[in-house]
């Protein structure tokens, strides 16, 4: 990019590249759809009482931010005990992990632009 196309983008007549928000997709991006991700990412399944607890949601807010992800195909529920007690477990797919690397390589080129941008100024 020209110094001319930083200070004035588009002043050559060219269609921009697509921005890399547009990469972004608005039902992984919310913030604690994307931490739901990120934590069924890391294990085979997740409690759903450890994902309210570190990600400090009430269970009502937490229910409906993973029937979101599911009713997306981006994560499955189990429902089973552990002993006597009844437990849920979330598990992610593999359109759900496609997704969340989609987002974050989104994320990642947005970062790489804006440091490259300012590094120019």
């Amino acid at each position: 990019m020209t110094r001319e196309q930083q200070r004035d983008p588009g002043a050559d007549g060219a269609a921009p590249d697509a921005y890399p928000t547009n990469g972004l997709d608005d039902t992984v991006h919310q913030r604690h759809r994307l931490g739901i991700l990120t934590i069924a990412a890391e294990v085979e399944r997740v409690e759903v009482a450890y994902l309210r607890d570190a990600l400090e949601l009430t269970a009502g807010n937490l229910s409906r931010h993973v029937s979101v992800l599911e009713e997306a195909d981006l994560v499955e529920v189990e429902k089973g005990y552990h002993g006597r007690r009844p437990r849920t477990w979330i598990r992610i797919t593999e359109a759900g992990r496609r997704a969340l690397h989609a987002e974050l390589d989104a994320l990642q080129e947005l970062l790489r632009r804006h440091r490259q941008a300012g590094a120019a100024h």
